[in-house]
Formats: structure tokens, C-alpha cells, sequence
């Protein structure tokens, strides 16, 4: 980026975040109202601190232990802001091996309503709920796995670090139930469903809630959504669009609660919202199996 000949930087450029200079930043510091990135921002009482800023307890005068950084979302901040994406990564890896080492596990991990078609013995209209749980970890093609990592590691580590460690794993397993339900409710029983991908369109949902929240150009996010929706929908790839759907939705939901809930009733409103899109999920599956049984 370009500077003027006098050698000062431009007033009308956007700023950059400190830590990170790639990444650019409308928000300052309130402290020592250096420029920070979405990742480097400390909710305070008034506006977002640095790290730094936060660690050494400057212009408080109180010591920087006296109370731990929160995140936009108020999680605590951690030394690895990726920590749980990162054992998200390993969990996924590890099914995959562990379905292409023994032929017969898939068969037990897939979500499907019910199975064979006649006399069925298994699903999860024969009481085998876990599938919906199961089925967010397994992939069987290489291409979906490959896809599916990328996508979480590249959406997955700003989420983490801008909502905290157990907001950001509530967000990720409720969207994948939430995919998981609507896939087992709109599709035919017979039909096995598998992978992350409801999730994944969870961390899109709610990645574009909080760009909208940080006041961040939304095009980016908004063309990819765009693209990964075009081979949704498009039959040559059999993807189960009702996943991605259901995932989409309650990230959504789950992120604008996360990013906008009131500081004084913080952790009721996003846990609550949490826990809402469960009961919206328990109905699902309810509904659906008892019309298959």
C-alpha cells in the first residue's frame, strides 16, 4: 500500500491491525488506540483492548491479573485461540482413518432413518439417535474430507477466538445437529447422510453475523456462501442440501445470539438460544420418527 511522498500515511486508508498487517481493521484499542483485527480484540467495559494492552493492566490502576481478558463474545481469551478447532480437525481425521481401516464402521456412524427398507433393524427411527451425533464426524471420499477441513480451519479459528472456546464448540455441534435433524426430517429414510458439512454452514452463518457485527465488508463471505450454495443445490453432486440448510440456519441464530447478546445477561441469552434450537431439534427428529414408526 502506498504512502505520500511526505513520507505520512495516508489519513483516508484503511488501518491495519498491528499484530496481524494483513489483516485490515476499523477498530482501535481503547487504550493505546492502536488498530486490531477481530482476533487480537478484548471486550472491556468500554470498547475493545490489545492483548498487550491487557497483559500489562496499563491505565487501570489495578494489577493485569485482577480480572481475565474476555473475547467480543465473552469467552475467555486462551494462549491458542485454535485449540478446539484444532481437536474438531483430529476428531474428523481420525474417523476417516478409522472408517477406511474397518469396512463395517461407516455402516454404524451414517445417519439414515431407517434400514433395510423392509423389516428395518437399525436407524434412527429404531431408537439409534446417536447417528445424528455420529454422522457430523464421518466422511468416506477424500474430496469431502479435504473440503470439509479446509473449511473449518479457515472459518473455524477466527470464530474461536472471537467467541471463546466453548461458545464457538456449542455453535459448531448445535448447527451440525441442527443439519442432521432437518436431513433425517426432508429426506428419504433409506437414505444415509454423513459428514460435517452442517456444521461447517454453521461457521459460515455465523461468520457472516459477526463480520456484520464488526462492520466488515461482507462480500468475501457472502461470494463463498454463494458458490458453496450453487453445489448445494446442484443434483450432479448428491450433496443433502437439508443439512447444509439446517446448519446454515442455526448458526445464524446461534452466532447473532453469541455476538449480540446484552453484557449483563450475557451467557442466559447465548446458552439459552442454545438450548431453544435443541428443543427445535428434539421436535424434528420426534415428528419425523413417528411417522416412520
Amino acid at each position: 500500500m502506498e504512502q505520500p511522498a511526505s513520507g505520512a500515511p495516508d489519513a483516508r486508508s484503511v488501518p491495519f491491525c498491528y499484530r496481524h498487517p494483513d489483516r485490515e481493521t476499523g477498530v482501535h484499542c481503547t487504550r493505546c488506540e492502536r488498530p486490531i483485527c477481530p482476533e487480537c480484540m478484548i471486550s472491556a467495559s468500554v470498547g475493545f483492548q490489545c492483548p498487550e494492552c491487557v497483559r500489562g493492566g496499563s491505565g487501570t490502576g489495578h494489577a493485569a491479573n485482577a480480572s481475565r481478558p474476555r473475547t467480543l463474545a465473552g469467552g475467555t481469551v486462551t494462549a491458542d485461540p485454535r485449540l478446539v478447532t484444532k481437536i474438531l480437525l483430529v476428531l474428523n481425521l481420525g474417523v476417516f482413518i478409522a472408517v477406511h481401516t474397518s469396512s463395517s464402521l461407516l455402516d454404524h456412524l451414517v445417519l439414515v432413518g431407517t434400514w433395510p427398507p423392509f423389516l428395518p433393524t437399525e436407524g434412527v427411527a429404531e431408537g439409534e439417535w446417536y447417528r445424528l451425533f455420529t454422522s457430523m464426524f464421518a466422511h468416506e471420499a477424500v474430496w469431502h474430507i479435504a473440503f470439509n477441513m479446509l473449511s473449518l480451519w479457515w472459518l473455524g479459528g477466527p470464530l474461536e477466538a472471537a467467541l471463546g472456546r466453548a461458545r464457538y464448540l456449542a455453535l459448531y455441534l448445535v448447527s451440525g445437529l441442527a443439519g442432521s435433524a432437518l436431513a433425517y426430517l426432508l429426506t428419504s429414510p433409506t437414505t444415509a447422510t454423513l459428514g460435517a458439512s452442517g456444521a461447517i454452514f454453521g461457521l459460515f452463518g455465523a461468520t457472516a453475523v459477526l463480520m456484520r457485527r464488526l462492520q466488515y465488508d461482507m462480500r468475501p463471505v457472502i461470494a463463498l456462501l454463494a458458490i458453496n450454495l450453487i453445489f448445494t443445490f446442484n443434483p450432479a453432486f448428491n450433496i443433502s442440501w437439508q443439512a447444509h440448510i439446517g446448519g446454515l440456519v442455526a448458526g445464524v441464530v446461534v452466532g447473532y445470539a453469541m455476538v449480540h447478546a446484552p453484557r449483563e445477561r450475557r451467557a442466559l441469552v447465548q446458552y439459552g438460544t442454545c438450548a431453544l434450537v435443541l428443543v427445535v431439534i428434539v421436535g424434528m427428529t420426534v415428528l419425523r420418527t413417528v411417522q416412520l414408526t
